[in-house]
């Protein structure tokens, strides 16, 4: 037999059915393109949760109230609302002496409202906040200014707007001097931020920023954090922060030797590591959810190829009256199911890219960085994949088919 009669057979054989044939191919294609396509999609969300992440800073803090795994996401992360952090472990933590590295520590408490201003009315969110925000979060004030120290402890109705909320509320006009209401609440706007865009999945933008005390006490109605973040001098010194933060914070809790924090303090670097493990184990459940349709594939190629078999009885007979083995029969078979999965494979991983394409310019426009990835891994599994299904669900065919009889397969109508 020459090295080119399999791929004549094979071709004619495919070419005499083709409705089969295309149908065939497409389970291939939408098994490979839905696998290309959550490899894809799920490197980008990856991409955009860590950078999120690490657009904070690598030399950040963060006190969470609620216990939590050294590895698993503290209890705020789950929607659990813990009042274990205090205003007094905030003005603790600022002592330099307790925590030396510590430059600077924000208190964060967030809520909703409505706010107006002369002429506009919109619901929004806002953040009550410490002067050192903007060392925190290196924050700049386009306009006006931020809170004073006074301004928190007293309890002042001041508010600074974020660029984009600033715009909304006092369009074409300069919105220093002016007041807004929150929750029917006066306050008076003193600063205006530069805009910035979005960072740890919050975009200071949109916001409306007003002191801590003031947020707990007059709109909010509470006396805890949601949380604290704190910026240390160096990255090499943030083990040791971290360290001096927990032992502090556990003194003034009262917490006895071996008893459970009721905080977590945690590093943007300990925060990369937990988002990723996250993001992995999520976006490899999806893939494995994606492999379903390869399944589905590869039980439509044995199908097809199990009719063809019972098809070409005759031919196969023939092929084994002139002399064909069974080991150039299953050859046959495989060649033909792994040149349809091959074909499959190839068109899928094409339509999945082209897909993961039309995500990267569709999800940008509800306000999210996407960058548009597709991992060259994502390309190798599926072309080694749709070969694999090829060959693994062409077997039982191949076999079967070099099982016919030559005497009952020339007897066959």
């Amino acid at each position: 037999m020459k090295f080119s009669d399999p791929i004549k057979i094979t071709y004619r054989s495919l070419t005499a059915s083709k409705l089969r044939f295309l149908l065939t191919v497409l389970g291939v294609v939408i098994g490979v393109a839905a696998v290309i396509m959550v490899m894809a999609i799920g490197a980008s969300a990856q991409k955009l949760v860590l950078s999120q992440v690490e657009s904070v800073g690598s030399n950040l803090v963060a006190v969470l109230p609620g216990a939590s795994e050294e590895d698993g996401p503290p209890a705020s992360a789950l929607g659990i609302v813990t009042t274990s952090l205090k205003n007094d472990d905030l003005r603790a933590l600022r002592e330099r002496r307790n925590v030396p590295h510590l430059t600077a520590i924000s208190g964060y408490v967030s809520g909703s409202a409505t706010v107006e201003s002369v002429t506009e009315s919109y619901e929004v969110s806002y953040q009550g906040v410490s002067p050192e925000l903007i060392e925190v979060e290196n924050i700049t004030v386009s306009n006006g200014r931020f809170f004073f120290p006074e301004e928190e402890s007293d309890l002042s109705r001041v508010a600074v707007l974020g660029a984009t909320r600033a715009a909304d509320l006092f369009p074409n006009r300069d919105p220093i001097g002016e007041v807004i209401t929150i929750d029917k609440n006066p306050f008076k706007v003193v600063g205006v931020l530069e805009e910035r865009g979005s960072a740890a999945f919050s975009n200071p933008d949109v916001l409306i920023f007003v002191p801590l005390a003031t947020a707990q006490k007059i709109l909010l109605g509470i006396d805890y954090l949601n949380f604290a973040r704190g910026k240390v001098d160096t990255p090499d010194n943030i083990e040791r922060t971290l360290a001096d933060m927990e032992s502090l914070l556990r003194k003034r809790h009262d917490l006895d030797e071996g008893e459970e924090s009721d905080f977590s303090v945690r590093s943007t670097k300990a925060a990369l590591g937990i988002l990723t493990s996250i993001t992995d184990v999520l976006k490899y459940f999806l893939i494995a959810i994606a492999s379903l349709s390869l399944l589905v594939g590869g039980i439509g190629i044995m199908n097809s190829m199990l009719i063809s078999v019972s098809q070409r009885i005759r031919e196969i007979g023939l092929r084994k009256a002139v002399g064909a083995r069974p080991v150039h029969i299953i050859t046959q078979f495989l060649i033909e199911s792994s040149l349809v999965t091959l074909i499959g494979g190839c068109i899928g991983i094409l339509f999945g890219v082209g897909l993961a394409y039309v995500a990267a310019l569709i999800i940008p426009q509800f306000g999210y960085e996407w960058q548009f990835l597709v991992p060259l891994s994502s390309v190798v599994i599926g072309f080694t994949v749709s070969l694999l299904i090829g060959i693994i669900f062409g077997l039982y065919p191949a076999w079967k088919a070099s099982r016919v009889s030559p005497m009952e397969a020339l007897r066959y109508e």
